[in-house]
């Protein structure tokens, strides 16, 4: 589905509302199958992550390098470009200084001046039982608050399990959690870290955290796009 074709109307009003949002499919079942086919490549890839070893969950995980593959490409900067906005408006909202680029190459060219030149778009593979912790995706001080996953296997015909669960921390409140459904290619936009939410006494922060359940059964392959850079 091309990206002018989705609803950013839906979309942002879902990100201010709740902090994600499904779309998509943003790839087809051909693409999704090329991607998680390079798994087992060395090329496309600048590090390997096994996550049990650093208390992560189960599983493992691998960072594109650059170029990045095609389809990750072509996703990025458009999707950067569409989120830019949201990005400014929940910065005022929390009352921080940092406002975004329009374009997703001056917001790199900040990274890479403030040391972060590592690519992090990744590749995750999951099998029977693993898993992945609660988690954010920060890598260094510059960072983009709003981040994309997209579902490279089939729920019930490649895995079963491996449910996508974002929580959110609200101020002297106890953890929510939210299972996000997703189908083959389809994808979530979700907050990084922070977002401004507006209560009865003006606007406060709520914090963010994602991962995923365990897999019953088969393998379960992710893409995700982060748009800054790592230290």
């Amino acid at each position: 589905m091309a990206l002018e074709n989705l609803d950013w109307t839906r979309i942002g009003a879902e990100l201010e509302s709740v902090g994600h949002a499904v779309v998509g499919p943003l790839l087809d079942g051909e693409s999704c199958k090329a991607l998680a086919g390079l798994y087992g490549q060395d090329t496309p890839f600048r590090s390997r992550v096994v996550m049990e070893r650093h208390g992560f969950g189960k599983g493992e995980y691998k960072y594109f390098s650059y170029p990045l593959p095609g389809p990750i490409a072509a996703l990025r900067g458009p999707l950067y470009r569409r989120l830019a906005p949201v990005a400014n408006r929940w910065a005022a909202a929390m009352g921080l200084d940092t406002r975004y680029p329009a374009e997703h190459a001056g917001f790199l060219e900040r990274c890479h001046a403030a040391g972060q030149m590592r690519p992090t778009p990744l590749l995750l593979k999951y099998g029977p039982g693993d898993y992945n912790c609660l988690h954010q995706d920060l890598y260094g001080e510059t960072l983009f608050p709003l981040q994309v996953a997209i579902l490279l296997s089939a729920p019930g015909t490649d895995f079963t399990g491996g449910e996508f669960v974002l929580t959110e921390q609200r101020p002297r409140m106890q953890s929510r959690a939210t299972v996000v459904p997703l189908g083959l290619g389809e994808a979530v936009i979700f907050a990084v870290d922070q977002r401004p939410v507006q209560g009865t006494r003006g606007t406060y922060r709520v914090r963010h955290r994602h991962g995923v359940s365990p897999v019953r059964s088969g393998e379960r392959y992710t893409t995700g796009i982060i748009f800054h850079d790592a230290a």
